[in-house]
């Protein structure tokens, strides 16, 4: 296993610079969702039509699968040639994309910590599955029969590390991070794996060794800890950058003691998807003093007046839109700092209150949102039919006192350094209500919102026939007409979504497939089984 730093490159990097730098990016198959977010630039979405604005209250439930176990299910399912592949916290599923029948399924023991106990997904290349372990694993699985192709451990050392993230693959590698980043000593890295055999190309670290970033870190007496990743990429096919984002870091309320930039946390970072080597970023949660985790996938798009963005709605409750028209492989740190990302714009995505009051020791401080509001793991969607982004969230807040005497815990601990739970932390579930909101991609202006009653969290689908999908933590899914907002269909599943929905084409038909039933002591909300839920027209 690779331990080179990630800007030394060799004469196979530089090899593999030349075959990335001139890949054609991959075309994604209106009839497929092979990606979590669909495509590699993560726009979730689906150009099909034939479910629309005129029929979609026609929607039926054609099928159901039950997972034999009830988790908190937020995967994102793929469907590639008319299968469906998703994941648990321990188990992998492949079932027929139109009739939920299973076709395979595979439970893997972890050794690893379970935390949230979640995990988000697979990355699909070439016939192969690519996935993370709650032990810091990551394994290749043949699409076709769920057979283990190669399982191999990250080099990340320490307790409290796994890999909850839905990898993404293209190129013939495989790039995924580590989370665990709210806990002591732990940081992110990200690595650029072979898809065939698992071996590390590259790996980049969020806290380097040396250098201007890890001067920015300035309390000694405090072990780094922050920067993980725990949802997932994309990837700027065209020009080989890859993007990330990084979390907060920790203690993730005490800026008392914890008074440095720390960089590169709560940042979106630019990376050579070749080398490794970091091209720009900007950190678009200074001083982290909420546990406001630059937390979804940098959405990337091209709006219609041809102006190349970055959208990501994150945990501070801001949807911010960025220009990587100047990001490219040329760019390089000068002085040892990176060039940073223009920020464009930023627009509330739900109720932001004292959000620069600093916390205290000596009282408790009431802030929105809490570090369970704003957008979490599914980030922003966009329709080029619209010209619009669309970004699901969380209305809830959160009341936090910080502890008097900041104490460290023990390796592989969770670090918050505020008194209390984060039960006790959080507002009160029956305060919490989830939002839809469309913006115009060029200027982050609101077009309309959409007042849930339940938290969304669930992702985001637009599609080609003017509709968006969306659903809460209660167990309703929505279809809305883009251009206004209108909700043309509605039902309920009585089981909190906190999965993907993916739009797609299999037996000859659109589908609406829906991850629901999220079990979850971390979420308001319930489930009794998770399942996969099928829609289509009669």
């Amino acid at each position: 296993m690779s331990k080179r730093h990630p800007l030394f490159v060799t004469l196979a990097a530089l090899a593999a610079f030349a075959e990335v730098a001139s890949a054609a990016p991959p075309a994604t198959q209106p009839a497929d969702w092979p990606a979590y977010n669909r495509t590699l630039a993560g726009d979730r979405y689906s150009p099909l039509a034939e479910i629309n604005t005129t029929n979609v209250g026609q929607l039926t439930l054609r099928c159901t699968y039950t997972l034999p176990e009830v988790v908190s299910f937020q995967t994102g399912p793929l469907v590639v040639d008319g299968t469906m592949y998703f994941t648990t916290f321990k188990g992998s599923y492949a079932i027929d994309a139109s009739s939920c029948k299973e076709k395979w399924s595979r439970h893997r023991k972890s050794s690893g910590p379970p935390g949230l106990a979640v995990n988000r997904g697979f990355a699909y290349l070439d016939g192969r599955l690519f996935r993370g372990t709650a032990d810091s694993h990551v394994i290749a699985l043949d699409a076709s029969s769920g057979q283990v192709l190669w399982d191999h451990a990250l080099d990340v050392p320490g307790p409290g590390i796994s890999i909850p993230m839905a990898p993404i693959a293209a190129n013939g590698r495989v790039y995924v991070g580590n989370a665990g980043g709210d806990q002591v000593g732990v940081t992110g890295h990200v690595f650029a794996l072979d898809a065939r055999d698992g071996h590390v190309i590259w790996r980049f670290d969020v806290v380097p060794r040396r250098g201007y970033a890890r001067i920015t870190w300035t309390n000694t007496r405090l072990p780094i800890s922050g920067g993980a990743f725990w949802t997932s990429f994309t990837l700027d096919a065209s020009r080989g950058i890859l993007y990330v984002p990084a979390g907060n870091p920790a203690p993730d309320f005490d800026t008392l003691d914890r008074t440095g930039e720390d960089l590169y946390a709560d940042s979106v970072i630019a990376i050579d998807a070749a080398t490794g080597r970091l091209l720009g970023y900007n950190q678009l949660v200074k001083h982290d003093r909420h546990d406001w985790d630059v937390d979804s996938a940098p959405m990337l798009a091209t709006t219609r007046a041809g102006h190349r963005i970055i959208a990501s709605a994150n945990k501070d409750g801001l949807l911010s839109i960025l220009d990587r028209s100047k990001i490219g492989r040329s760019a390089a740190a000068s002085g040892g700092r990176a060039p940073i990302i223009p920020l464009l714009s930023q627009t509330p995505t739900t109720t932001r209150e004292n959000a620069d009051v600093p916390l205290s020791r000596e009282h408790s401080v009431h802030f929105c949102p809490g570090m369970g509001g704003g957008t979490e793991w599914n980030g922003a969607a966009f329709s080029p039919r619209t010209d619009s982004l669309f970004v699901g969230a969380v209305d809830l807040c959160a009341r936090v006192q910080l502890v008097h005497e900041l104490a460290v815990p023990s390796p592989g601990q969770v670090w918050f350094g505020s008194t209390g739970s984060m039960a006790q932390m959080i507002d009160p579930s029956s305060r919490a209500r989830g939002w839809l909101t469309a913006y115009d991609a060029e200027n982050g202006h609101v077009r309309w919102k959409f007042k849930a009653p339940h938290p969304i969290v669930a992702g985001v689908t637009p599609t080609g026939g003017s509709l968006v999908f969306a659903a809460d933590l209660g167990g309703d899914i929505f279809a809305l007409d883009q251009r206004n907002g209108l909700v043309l269909w509605q039902t309920s599943t009585v089981q909190s979504i906190g999965g993907g929905l993916v739009v797609y084409r299999a037996g000859g038909h659109e589908l609406l497939g829906v991850a629901s039933g999220m079990k979850s002591f971390a979420w308001p909300g319930s489930a009794s089984k998770s399942r996969i839920l099928i829609y289509g027209l009669p």
